[in-house]
């Protein structure tokens, strides 16, 4: 499998200083990111936590899909979202103290309660779940 890039050039301290993210390998776009946007009102510019998310997301949705497709299942829609926050850590700094995943699915033959151990699954085998998995993750999983 491939491995893909990213990377970031920063200027500046903490508080006034600044960066531009770009994506390299898919070269589709380079986004700003500050500290200041980052722990507080976003105005526009990303944070690794709201990348995070997007990884999270996208890579359970495609492993759900996954999941389902092992067991002869389709869904007709698969909505993902993960809400990575950003808290203090023991000790100073910050860590990612959570990750709230709200996943929902069109998903017809399927009860459930089977639907939520076919969600279960698919969160516990994510590759990104996996990755952070010294993080608390939440999964809220129903049939849409």
């Amino acid at each position: 499998m491939p491995s893909r890039d990213a990377s970031t050039h920063w200027t500046g301290g903490l508080q006034k200083g600044n960066g531009a993210v770009t994506l390299d390998s898919s070269n589709s776009g380079t986004f700003t990111v500050s500290f200041p946007t980052r722990s507080g009102n976003p105005d526009g510019q990303t944070s690794p936590e709201e990348l995070i998310a997007a990884a999270h997301s996208s890579c359970l949705a495609m492993n759900l899909s996954g999941t389902l497709e092992a067991q002869q299942l389709e869904a007709e829609y698969i909505d993902v979202s993960a809400e990575v926050t950003l808290g203090p850590a023991d000790g100073g700094g910050f860590e990612i103290s959570g990750i709230a995943i709200t996943l929902r699915a069109k998903l017809d033959g399927v009860s459930p309660e089977q639907f939520a151990e076919l969600a279960s699954t698919a969160e516990k085998t994510c590759p990104v779940s996996k990755a952070l998995s010294g993080t608390t993750i939440t999964l809220d999983a129903a049939l849409a």
